[in-house]
């Protein structure tokens, strides 16, 4: 205690100081901000309050400084509601001096734990600052050696406060299926050792953990898991926290439904199979009837048992037993055994239930003293002492029927009290009613257990009954017989349950009571049962029996009606069904509406004041009808009677309270109502002054509310201010800011104010909360925010629709709204730009079920605007469409054609031949219902199926046609076809006369022939040519249809080209080789395909013209096989060439000089060597400088090669005026491209040795070297290494020299001014033949 006496006295001097400091810089700050302009500013916080810990039943005060002028008027609010200090006197205390406001809370408890906020409002605008108070209980005055006890000691007197959050609720399984659910658990105080007790319930029963339960503490969560979900798992389930201060529980049902059964019809398994009355060999089991028979009546049942730790099932029975009970016989004594039921139908045999707890198969005493657990082997050994000396038993006593049923009856009686020291065993005999004939039932065995069951009983016979007891010293006298026992069934079914009265709960649950079956025997529960009301689809409400005549239906559809029926269950089977209830409406249960908030004042004169609240979040399951308000006066800080304001209800949110009394105090509250009644009032408002306002800016707009909302954009509403202020309200600005976002994160939507009372607010955030509040402005400025809206989360919700135009086959508009989660009360508001449409003039409003329509009656201009529509009772069901100017004209142009419909086409009528020539007239109509009807025309008289014409009509993909196998000179004229499709029309004509006609006719016919054609050996592609880039010419042409015996016979101008030939065969191409094309190979060439089905023959004119264009073609291959035109020096002059792959004696070319045709002289010639292609100019001079040019002549465009022949190598020409013989020698210009010596002429090199030759390279610019071999291009390889170093030096190395290497050799240097090579030969010889040596 001492040390919270120094904390208190720290926090007392903290306030002191910052009280008067807080004041001094507010004096010094708040002057000089007036003087310097002395204009009005909106309130800011100099100093913000400060967030408090506390302990409980301190005092803490919250201090803040604010400026701004007008003085602004200051609000304390505690999670966001006013603080009234007159509601508590003495809790709070609000104060303010010189512009420090404070509040101070007065004996702090758990409760005042909250976030506060303070407001400071001026006729500038409002700013708000906010402060968390923390309070803290004082057990932390505790020694820390009682803290770290594992549990609180009483003697201390610590108070444990236990919540229950984040609850499980209604919970629904199937058979076979996991199934977890828990709660959160916070306890106050937390202790570090300290753990609260869990327990969880089923009915009442607790649970303890097993194979098919599993319960889970992490230290603030309690879980519950059920393995394998059974139908005994069905039922309420309860959460029990238990700390020393008392306990918190919460509950929920969880429902089991059947697994789907391995036989379509087959009934669902039975449940809560038990073992009762066991014995040495003997035991009863006992289940409950399923819920689910599969749609037939269950036959009975089948008991299956197994032995603990074995896995094999021993079916019990032979037949199906109805009787929910059933005796089990033949146990070994000593081992424990566990059962299972199923259900058998005509349809057959359910999956087995869950299996029964172990039972050991052993006198009740000795499971008394030994204890019922049993060895996992299911094995008990049990011993007897030796006897000492044999006595014949005495008779056994109370012998009786203890269950008599149809298929068997059991006997139970007590041992004889002279049994000897040695167990006994017993004999049952019978004998029938009236007569002295007893038969022993166990001949062979006697049986242990003082209990035996008789089966294969005559029904409805009477029987009595007798036992005897025998040892080892013989069988005693028997018992006293029993009364006569009819076989028959003794337990009744029950009779049907009575009246069955559902009643709403929720908007998934009905409540269900009924009346109990009448003197119902041994009953076991009742099964509640469900339907759609008048589909008679029945599906169980619950899969376990429940006892009371009241159950909980979940998991029903919203707005769904039901009916409800109820059977009752005992041993001898299901009762038969109630009657039917009354059909009822799932929704919730109505109640009076929660009470209204958020009440403020829109606008104040004198004697009234307009005021505005918010709807109630709860509105009771009904539309409210009106609300009440009441006000009360406020003398010196105290409260006095209230007073109602208006005794009719008012319907809007907004109402002027008068008569008031000027500069008077008030507090007001409000009261919702709806036909339940009138719910409870709102807490007392803000105390308000009744005092007129003056201010010249409006006041705040009210009764915002949101529509629309997407995940990205959503529709704000709001209603004009009240009070205007001096000028009438001229526009709105609307602010947003994120939900959990501090005050100071409000910011603007729209730069421009708006003229309108809503707005679409688009570019939100997916998944984002907001709030939003609204603005207005006049002349004098802007006015005081709206109260915000209360947080919208920004998504789509499941199931929105959106407005859809639609026109209808008669030329209707309308706008159509579907809602699929309409309640009862649920009504479709239209409007036109946010305007409530009651009664429009140029529209009709229809509903039907889900679905709304507004139907233009003569749309036009008038009608552009926005149009909504909203559904009340809903979860903000609401969409809208914009009619646009150009939206209206196309809607006009669709309902025109729906007016004057036109079937619309996608092909007009058009004509195309098929195989053997047959003739299809077609046409393809877009849109065409089955119901279409189609006529054909030829010249105005219609035309119907038969032998000329075959009609088809494909209604799915509208194709319309029809077909003639040919056509003759009668059929010329106009085809036409006419739909119709209801009222719509429409029509397609094919003029076919003239020319077209006998075009098509030919056309027909050809491929008439063609097909016949094509019904032996025929050709696919006739007989033509290519030229190989060889310059090979190769007849070819395509057949199909050939067989093994079918022949093709080749021909040149009628002689047969004999086999000896290049003629090939592959792949359905015939084809023939011509090398090296000459004149003589002109002529007429034919192939002929023939076999016994028919013959085709394909002609190729190759004489005349065709020779020459395949000529033209031969040289065009040889022209682009061409090379580029290259110069070479030589000792006579220049001469220039180029390559080509062949060379044919008819190719025709021409060189140019300078474009000019190029007359040969004797310094001037041309010619051809093998492949090359040459132009000699000897003693050049100054006129051969210029461009050289070589054409190809192929009759189409021809090919040229050009090359330039000028530059230096003319212009410093010189001449060394040495003649030798009739030559001029003549030498170049340095820079010209040249081989400047290295290479010898003659190289002969023995094979396998390496050769390397080095010549230098002269030229400027550097110039390009080739190497040739046999006039051919050479590549650097690995065998024949090519360099060119330094621009100087170009090297020759053969590696590893081979006789493949003879030959010419030359390198062909070269740049831009001239072209130079050198040669040289290779001659390559074995080692045996070394020249200059002669063989041995």
């Amino acid at each position: 205690m001492y040390i919270i006496s120094i904390i208190n006295a720290l926090f007392k001097s903290y306030d002191k100081v910052h009280f008067f400091f807080t004041r001094n810089i507010y004096n010094r700050k708040y002057h000089k901000r007036l003087n310097e302009d002395s204009l009005m500013h909106t309130p800011e916080f100099v100093i913000k309050p400060r967030s408090h810990t506390v302990w409980e039943k301190q005092c803490v005060r919250l201090h803040c400084t604010i400026s701004g002028w007008p003085e602004p008027r200051v609000v304390w609010y505690k999670n966001n509601v006013s603080i009234d200090p007159m509601a508590k006197p003495g809790k709070y205390k609000v104060e303010s001096s010189y512009s420090v406001h404070s509040l101070e809370i007065n004996k702090c408890d758990f409760d005042d734990t909250a976030q506060y906020r303070v407001s400071a409002m001026n006729s500038k605008g409002e700013t708000s600052a906010f402060a968390s108070v923390v309070v803290k209980k004082q057990f932390s005055t505790l020694p820390q050696s009682i803290l770290n006890e594992p549990w609180p000691r009483e003697n201390y007197g610590v108070k444990f406060e236990t919540h229950i959050v984040e609850k499980f609720g209604v919970s629904f399984g199937r058979e076979g299926e996991t199934l977890s659910f828990g709660c959160s658990v916070i306890i106050y105080p937390s202790l570090q050792r300290f753990q609260p007790e869990i327990e969880w319930y089923r009915d009442d029963k607790l649970l303890v953990p097993s194979k098919w339960v599993q319960m889970h503490w992490s230290g603030d969560r309690a879980t519950l898991t059920l393995s394998h979900l059974n139908k005994e798992d069905e039922g309420l389930y309860t959460l029990r926290v238990i700390t020393k201060s008392g306990f918190e529980t919460h509950s929920a049902y969880v429902f089991v439904r059947d697994a789907d059964a391995e036989v379509a019809g087959a009934p669902g398994a039975p449940l809560d199979v038990q073992s009762l009355d066991a014995n040495k060999d003997y035991v009863i089991v006992t289940w409950k009837q399923p819920a689910v028979d599969g749609g037939s009546p269950i036959l009975g049942y089948f008991v299956d048992r197994c032995e603990v730790g074995m896995t094999h099932w021993f079916q019990c029975n032979d037949t199906p037993v109805k009787f929910a009970r059933f005796p089990v016989t033949g146990l070994v004594e000593g081992r424990s055994y566990v059962f299972r039921v199923r259900a058998v139908n005509k349809a057959g045999m359910s999956h087995p239930s869950r299996v029964s707890e172990p039972v050991a198969a052993m006198d009740p005493a000795d499971r008394t003293r030994k204890g019922t657990s049993a060895p996992w082997t299911g094995q008990i050994i049990v011993t007897e002492e030796e006897p000492v000396e044999g006595v014949v038993p005495g008779r056994p006593r109370d012998l009786s029927v203890i269950e008599a049923t149809k298929n068997y009856v059991v006997l139970s009686w007590k041992p004889p009290g002279d049994k000897g020291h040695e167990g006994v065993m017993y004999y049952v005999e019978k004998c029938v009613s009236g007569t002295d004939s007893w038969q022993r039932v166990n001949t062979e065995i006697p049986v242990k257990s003082p209990r035996f069951a008789l089966f294969d009983l005559a029904e409805g016979k009477s029987y009595r009954f007798r036992v005897r007891c025998c040892n080892s010293a013989g069988v005693g006298e028997p018992s006293e017989p029993t009364e006569a026992t009819t076989v028959g069934d003794k337990l009744d079914i029950p009779s049907a349950p009575g009246r069955v009265v559902p009643t709403r709960n929720t908007d998934t649950s009905v409540v269900v009571s009924w009346e109990a079956s009448r003197a119902a025997k041994e009953l076991v529960g009742y099964y509640i049962e469900s339907s759609i009301a008048g589909r008679n689809t029945w599906e169980p409400c619950n899969n376990k029996p429940v006892k009371g005549t009241r159950f909980i239906c979940h998991g029903l559809t919203t707005e769904e009606s039901y009916v409800f029926r109820v059977r009752a269950v005992n041993a001898a089977g299901i009762s038969d069904f109630s009657q039917e209830s009354e059909a009822i409406k799932v929704k919730a249960a109505i109640a009076s509406p929660t009470p209204p908030y958020g009440i403020t004042v829109l606008e104040c004169v004198r004697d009234s004041m307009v005021l505005a609240w918010k709807q109630p979040t709860f509105i009771g399951g009904a539309d409210i009808t009106g609300y009440f308000i009441d006000y009360r006066e406020v003398i010196g800080g105290v409260p006095g009677k209230w007073h109602e304001a208006n005794i009719k209800s008012v319907s809007e949110r907004a109402y002027r309270v008068s008569e008031l009394k000027e500069n008077m105090l008030y507090q007001f509250q409000v009261r919702a109502a709806n036909m339940a009644g009138v719910g409870i009032p709102s807490l007392p408002s803000e105390t308000f002054k009744c005092e007129e306002w003056t201010i010249a800016v409006p006041g705040p707009p009210h009764d915002l509310q949101v529509q629309e909302v997407r995940k990205d954009s959503l529709v704000l509403l709001w209603k004009a201010p009240v009070y205007q202020g001096r000028d009438p309200v001229n526009g709105y600005y609307i602010d947003i800011k994120e939900a959990e976002a501090d005050f100071e994160m409000w910011r603007g939507v729209n730069e421009k104010a708006t003229n309108k009372t809503f707005m679409k607010i688009k570019d939100l955030k997916e998944g984002e909360s907001y709030v939003f509040r609204v603005r207005a402005q006049n002349k004098a400025g802007v006015g005081k925010a709206s109260d915000p809206t209360e947080p919208v989360e920004a998504v789509t919700k499941p199931g929105t629709a959106e407005i859809v135009v639609n026109v209808d086959d008669d030329g209707v508009i309308s706008l159509n709204f579907e809602c699929s989660n309409l309640t009862a009360d649920s009504k479709f508001v239209w409007s036109k730009n946010y305007k409530e449409m009651t009664e429009p003039e140029r529209m009709t409003l229809e509903t039907k079920g889900s679905k709304s329509k507004a139907i233009f009656k003569t749309p036009s201009e008038e009608d552009l605007g926005i149009y909504s529509c909203f559904v009340t009772h809903t979860d903000g069901a609401s969409a809208s469409y914009t009619l646009s100017e150009e939206t209206l004209k196309e809607l006009l142009k669709i309902s025109h054609d729906h007016k004057f419909p036109i079937i619309p086409l996608k092909t007009e009528l058009a004509v195309e031949l098929l195989e053997k020539g047959r003739v299809r007239f077609w046409l393809q109509a877009e849109k065409i219902s089955a119901n279409g009807k189609i006529e054909y025309v030829f010249n105005d008289n219609v035309i119907h199926q038969g032998e000329k014409y075959k009609m088809n009509f494909d209604k799915n993909t509208g194709v319309i046609e029809m077909f003639m196998e040919s056509l003759g000179k009668e059929d010329e004229g106009t085809f036409t076809f006419q739909l119709q499709d209801g009222k719509a029309t429409n029509q397609s004509s094919l003029v076919l006369i003239g020319d077209v006609f006998k075009q098509l006719q030919k056309e027909s016919e050809f491929q008439k022939k063609e097909w016949i054609r094509k019904q032996g050996p025929h050709f696919v592609e006739y007989l033509g040519y290519e030229v190989t880039p060889e310059c090979c010419v190769r007849l070819k042409c395509k057949v199909a249809n050939m067989k093994k015996d079918s022949v093709a016979l080749w021909y040149k101008d009628g002689r047969e080209i004999k086999v000896n030939e290049k003629l090939d065969f592959s792949e359905g191409v015939l084809t023939l080789e011509i090398t090296q094309i000459s004149k003589k190979d002109a002529g007429i060439y034919e192939v002929v395909l023939k076999d016994d089905r028919g013959k085709d023959t394909s002609t190729l004119n190759l004489t005349d013209q065709g020779f020459k264009d395949l000529m033209n073609q031969v040289f065009s291959v040889i022209a682009n096989s061409s090379t580029q035109l290259k110069i070479q020096s030589t000792e006579e002059g220049i001469r220039l060439y180029t390559f080509v792959n062949y060379y044919n004696d008819e190719l025709h070319v021409t060189w140019h000089h300078k474009d000019a045709a190029i007359a040969f002289t004797e310094r001037i010639k041309s010619g051809v060597v093998g492949e090359q292609l040459w132009l000699q100019i000897s003693e050049p001079t100054e006129k051969d400088k210029g461009k050289y040019a070589i054409e190809f002549f192929d009759g189409k465009g021809g090919l040229r090669r050009t090359v330039e022949l000028a530059g230096q190598a003319f212009t410093a020409f010189v001449s060394s005026a040495e003649c030798t013989g009739n030559r001029l020698i003549i030498m170049f210009f340095t820079d010209r491209a040249r081989v400047a010596g290295g290479l010898p002429d003659v190289v002969t090199i023995q094979e396998g040795k390496s050769l390397n030759l080095t010549c230098n390279i002269w030229g400027d610019p550097v110039p390009e070297v080739t190497w040739l071999k046999n006039e051919r291009e050479m590549v650097s390889n690995d065998h024949y290494i090519l360099k060119f170093e330094s621009g100087k030096f170009a090297s020759f190395t053969i590696t590893c020299v081979n006789t493949s290497d003879s030959g010419k050799y030359s390198i062909l240097v070269k740049n831009k001014y001239g072209t130079e090579s050198g040669d040289f030969t290779v001659s390559v010889f074995l080692p045996d033949e070394e020249p200059g040596k002669k063989k041995k």
